[in-house]
């Protein structure tokens, strides 16, 4: 699976009645959308052309020729891709050897899908905007939080005042004494955890820059956000899909660390050095 059918997958179960029945005939039908114009469509959908071109605009495409282009393109990826593999949940009672193909294999694709649908515009302003920041806060709570720590950690190397709160209330505290020039990033797969949002309320409130780290598609805190960082990971009931969200988000802190560390890499090597020698004389008695 490629780029325009990963968004389907990842919002269809938020779309309105009309909406749904266009998506799922494509996602049931992919490769006859190349053939049927935006009328045959709607018709075979049960729908209207204004539906489709509103589903259009909700993957984040101009009109529906360019969504046929990208759908295209999806089953020629899908035609080489994996022999069909696709998201498998653990079962109780899987033989260990199941639980490290399947988790491997699961982990795997939601980098891969990720990058389906990751947008390079908002990597760029993302990578420019914490580059400038005078301070960066990571907002997350749970799982979320565990990966706002490690981009905290990651960012405070290369001499960045970088945070991440474990209690939601002293977050938000913090997040009230942000300024422009500032940048507070949410991390929430669902884009609707009440306490990631009111953080990152008043951390825009403040002036600072906000970015999302989120699944693909419309949510609280990805609407409010001025960057949106999108991730994909499989709908599954065990918790593979938290793991597989995890790793996805985690990918994208990295990318951000590294595009960051990259642009200003004449400025940050010292403390690059720094660090890696002080953790280095960590290793030893």
């Amino acid at each position: 699976m490629a780029g325009s059918l990963i968004k389907i997958k990842e919002i269809i179960q938020d779309l309105n009645p009309s909406e749904k029945k266009v998506a799922q005939y494509i996602v049931d039908n992919p490769s006859d959308i190349s053939h049927l114009s935006i009328g045959e469509l709607a018709e075979k959908s049960g729908s209207s052309e204004a539906t489709v071109v509103r589903l259009c605009k909700l993957l984040d495409f101009k009109g529906y020729k360019d969504f046929k282009i990208s759908i295209t393109r999806d089953i020629a990826f899908m035609a080489r891709d994996d022999e069909g593999e696709q998201y498998t949940d653990v079962e109780p009672g899987d033989d260990l050897k199941s639980i490290i193909q399947n988790i491997s294999y699961n982990n795997k694709k939601s980098i891969e899908n990720t990058l389906e649908i990751i947008s390079y515009k908002a990597i760029e302003e993302a990578v420019e905007a914490i580059s400038k920041a005078d301070r960066i806060e990571f907002y997350g709570v749970g799982a979320s939080h565990i990966i706002a720590l490690d981009a905290a950690q990651k960012f405070s190397r290369i001499n960045k005042v970088a945070l991440a709160y474990p209690d939601p209330h002293v977050q938000i505290v913090s997040a009230a004494n942000l300024n422009k020039g500032d940048v507070a990033i949410a991390v929430s797969y669902s884009g609707e955890t009440k306490d990631t949002y009111e953080s990152i309320s008043v951390a825009k409130e403040s002036g600072a820059t906000t970015i999302s780290i989120t699944k693909f598609g419309q949510s609280t805190i990805s609407d409010f956000c001025d960057i949106n960082l999108f991730v994909s990971a499989p709908e599954i009931s065990i918790r593979s899909g938290a793991m597989s969200s995890r790793i996805a988000q985690l990918n994208v802190i990295d990318i951000l660390f590294t595009g960051v560390a990259s642009k200003d890499f004449d400025k940050i090597k010292k403390h690059l050095n720094r660090t890696r020698k002080a953790t280095r004389e960590k290793k030893s008695i």
